[in-house]
């Protein structure tokens, strides 16, 4: 590891030794999707992160040998592309799903490439040294860096990864921007990240730095001096007489003598004049980034660094417990699943990484109790007993909320309880918040009409009252068990097979039809299937691709094990499964919900987005959630396609998306996937036309293919998407808050589809005083609004606390269209000394994130309030959910 208490000069042998894993001869980086088109064989922004991030695992892994193994080898990772899916595999065994990793490498480069979309920060110089404006790029680059650092250690690591991304774009645009390269200088900057050191040698505004060049080339024409400068982009600030420009095609001071540029951001000369010194200056910003990640390593150690990038494969640990006077039963149901997840799992790969329990009740809920820490979760939770009652609505949505805050991205939230919800308003919230973070959210409801002892009910309640959970379990993937207090325990055992990474696999139809058996299919890359069978059944039977058939009988049959309790079944299916199409046929009474899951590490990630061509860079705008009217492009990244394979044996390979609508089922439409750079990269791009996307109401996303065996292959996402009808972006500060202050919001608004007139509301969590001007908007079609809102954080607000702001646009005319939602996740830092530099001096000393001295240093306990807490990402709006960008033609 780097030492924590020397300016980051230079590399060691490995890591240089690792570096030539990246840069042979050939193209060594995979460009964006987009970069193929503008500039094919450039390294991009996203390249160098994901590098940079995957070298310095290398390094964790090389110096940590995993418990249990053998220590992993230099050398058997020369000569090969260093990829997630191998890493995991010779470190934590075969099979080992890389998917929470791969998404958060996505969410920094993301972060790192919005910086040149977003109006925050496209044409500010600072976040790009730009404009001889290094000193001051450096101080936001050192303060982003320490941003960072205080969001990991308050446990909020999306919004780390997102400041780790702004840092990181400043560092790299330094190479691609400046003068170092031309220099001759073979080495990153020694001071850029250490900011104790005034930056030496600058060029000053009376010193001409180029001369005047015709051509889409300029490779001469710097002047020969040996000060440090960088180029001017646009007009704000104008360029002095003598300067140098940023130059390329979206420059306009590139037209203004003295004419051409410097940049070396890609390899075509129509976007880069200094083009010719691409691979260099890519070269000196991997290593730079290499630096920077291997500095925050060595601040948060290696636990606190592998939880910034989700460096393991097990997933997290996330309970809402009611804890009114008749859930005692419930309660030690989820006591039981702790202790067997703890038990089994510890010091195992697959021991949950992050911990999190909101109790609630009415009218409370909360505090929220986050930890990486086992025991600290277990004697949080062995505190809580069943106590009081009351009416039976409780604040459970409210408390689900505040679980969806703290929880990872890409995680399973197990709620508890026996009530319906008292905060049903704010079910369509709680339904884009769980498809924004990407989470599962499973009801266990012991609702037992004959059960009356601690719960009180003052009035008949209506059957229809848990259907804001049928809502949330929908939209976010999950399911809604109705039990009863003797099953508990047993039905609550899903809880450690849900948190082991299990897909859902597709059914057709996807609910149960009157004597049609329902259809899936098992390919050779899953493992452990269960079918799960809910409701007043009569009779099932399952049959194998050979005919041969298992019923509902309890115990072993010929094809797996069955299990029931009361009107849940489960039955898991013997390893290994043949291949091929299964069915299964249910007659019951009414509608009962059949899920078929099994293990597996080939899955999937994906994001939506549309081409963004203005700006200083082409690329694209990506969006969590499509906009109706708007050409959509559909991302597919592929996990695990090197999985229980040999080496050798041809990958699997994807060939179409198949978009359903849910929860019926009906086919919306096909579109081929179009493989986007070298095969085992896994990465996939479609074309999805506004009129396969005008339909309303939600849709499941389905890629197909064949492993290289020439098998089928099938896999489902694991939330439905939904088109919303405007895109709703709101954006914050470019750096997070501090006490006592005013801090500016931005509001964007715009319809694609036709006129709308749409009521804006506004909330913030804590309860901050927030002001807009924008209530009311009437768009017309292709027409935008702007909005400012202001947050006013008091002296007394805690510091390293998040804060939540959302924004709902419910439209007053059509009443059946679902409202959209923009998240915007803040972060208080602690107030600076007086007389200290901007950039903080980063210290090696622990932080403590919690309120109270005795938790465990990894543990965090967050108060809960009437309004519960409300999630997104900071530095962008969102549209359902997150407005995510994804790579640029430049570095």
């Amino acid at each position: 590891m780097l030492p924590a208490d020397v300016p980051l000069s230079h590399l060691g042998p490995s890591v240089l030794l690792l570096l030539q894993l990246l840069l042979p001869p050939a193209s060594a980086f995979f460009p964006n999707v987009w970069s193929l088109l503008a500039a094919p064989g450039s390294i991009t922004h996203q390249d160098l992160t994901e590098e940079a991030a995957l070298n310095v695992t290398l390094q964790l892994f090389l110096e940590q040998p995993p418990p249990g193994r053998p220590p992993l080898l230099l050398e058997d990772f020369l000569g090969h592309t260093l990829l997630a899916d191998d890493l995991f595999a010779a470190y934590f065994g075969p099979g080992s799903p890389s998917r929470r990793f791969r998404a958060a490498l996505g969410e920094v480069s993301r972060a790192n490439a919005a910086q040149d979309f977003l109006p925050t920060s496209r044409n500010d110089p600072d976040l790009h040294f730009d404009a001889e404006r290094l000193g001051q790029g450096r101080t936001r680059l050192v303060g982003a860096l320490q941003e960072t650092l205080v969001a990991a250690r308050a446990l909020d690591h999306s919004l780390a990864r997102q400041r780790l991304g702004a840092a990181l774009h400043a560092l790299q645009d330094f190479y691609s921007h400046s003068n170092w390269v031309e220099m001759g200088r073979q080495q990153p900057h020694p001071q850029l990240l250490w900011p104790r050191q005034e930056l030496q040698s600058l060029a000053q505004v009376d010193d001409p730095t180029c001369s005047d060049c015709e051509e889409l080339s300029c490779p001469g024409n710097l002047l020969g001096f040996t000060l440090l400068t960088s180029g001017y982009f646009g007009t704000h600030p104008s360029k002095p007489p003598g300067k140098c420009s940023h130059g390329g095609h979206f420059d306009q001071s590139s037209s203004q003598p003295p004419r051409g540029g410097i940049n070396k951001d890609s390899t075509s000369p129509g976007f880069s004049p200094h083009h010719m010194l691409h691979l260099q200056a890519a070269k000196l910003a991997l290593l730079a980034s290499i630096q920077a990640f291997s500095l925050l390593r060595s601040r948060l150690g290696d636990r606190g660094f592998s939880r910034l990038l989700d460096i393991t494969p097990a997933s997290s640990l996330s309970f809402v417990l009611d804890t009114t006077g008749s859930m005692g039963e419930e309660i030690n149901a989820a006591k039981i699943q702790a202790r067997r997840i703890v038990e089994q799992r510890l010091g195992s790969p697959m021991e949950p990484s992050h911990y999190v329990l909101v109790p609630f009740h009415d009218p409370g809920f909360g505090p929220v109790f986050t930890t990486s820490d086992p025991d600290s979760f277990w004697k949080q939770l062995n505190e809580l007993h069943a106590l009081g009652g009351g009416d039976e609505p409780e604040m459970c949505l409210s408390a689900l909320e505040l679980a969806l805050l703290h929880t990872p991205p890409l995680s399973d939230i197990f709620v508890f309880t026996d009530a319906s919800p008292k905060d049903a308003f704010l079910t369509n919230q709680v339904e884009a918040l769980t498809q924004e973070r990407r989470c599962r959210v499973t009801f266990l409801v012991t609702e037992d009409p004959s059960r009356f002892h601690g719960r009180a009910r003052r009035e008949v309640l209506s059957p229809l009252r848990f259907e804001p959970y049928e809502a949330v379990a929908l939209a976010s993937g999950g399911e809604v068990i109705f039990t009863k207090d003797q099953y508990i325990r047993d039905v609550a055992a899903i809880v450690g097979d849900s948190i082991a990474d299990l897909v859902t696999l597709p059914l057709e139809p996807s609910v149960v039809v009157p004597e049609r058996p329902l259809v899936f299919s098992v390919d050779g890359r899953l493992q452990r299937v269960t079918v799960r069978i809910h409701g007043e059944v009569s009779s099932f039977w399952i049959r194998n691709p050979a005919g041969v058939s298992q019923g509902q009988e309890e115990g072993d049959g010929p094809l797996g094990h069955t299990r029931r309790f009361g009107q849940f079944w489960m039955v898991t299916m013997n390893d290994p499964l043949q291949t091929g199409t299964w069915e299964i046929q249910v007659t019951a009474k009414g509608i009962p919900r059949v899920r078929v899951q099994a293990q597996t590490s080939l899955d999937f990630l994906f994001h939506f987005g549309i081409p963004k061509e203005d700006g200083p860079h082409p690329g694209l705008y990506p969006l969590t959630q499509p906009v109706a009217g708007l050409q959509t492009q559909l991302l597919v990244e592929v996990t695990g396609l090197g999985s229980r394979g040999h080496p050798g044996d041809p990958l699997p390979h994807f060939s179409h998306v198949v978009l359903r609508g849910v929860p019926q089922g009906a086919e919306l439409g096909q579109v081929p996937l179009e493989p986007v750079g070298p095969q085992e990269r896994g990465l996939f791009a479609a074309s999805l036309p506004p009129t396969l996307l005008s339909t309303a109401g939600p849709f499941s996303l389905e890629i197909i293919g064949q492993d290289g065996a020439g098998q089928g292959l099938h896999r489902a996402a694991p939330q439905p998407c939904a088109v919303v009808p405007v895109l709703l972006e709101l954006s914050g500060p470019p750096s997070l808050l501090a006490p006592g202050t005013k801090a500016p919001l931005s509001l964007h608004i715009a319809s694609f589809s036709g006129p709308r007139d749409l009521d804006l509301r506004t909330s913030v969590n804590p309860s901050f005083t927030l002001t807009s001007n924008l209530s009311r908007v009437s768009l017309e079609q292709n027409e935008s609004a702007w909005g400012r809102l202001w947050l006013e954080v008091p002296d007394s607000a805690a510091p390293d606390s998040v804060v939540m702001v959302t924004v709902t646009a419910t439209d007053r005319e059509a009443s059946t269209v679902p409202p959209t939602h923009a998240f915007l996740r803040l972060l208080v830092l602690p107030p600076a000394p007086q007389n200290q530099l901007p950039a903080p001096v980063y210290s090696t000393d622990p932080v403590l994130t919690t309120t109270s001295p005795t938790l465990h240093p990894s543990t965090s306990v967050t108060r809960g309030g009437a309004g519960g807490g409300l999630v997104g990402n900071p530095w962008w709006g969102t549209v359902g959910g997150a407005l995510i960008l994804l790579g640029l033609a430049s570095c």
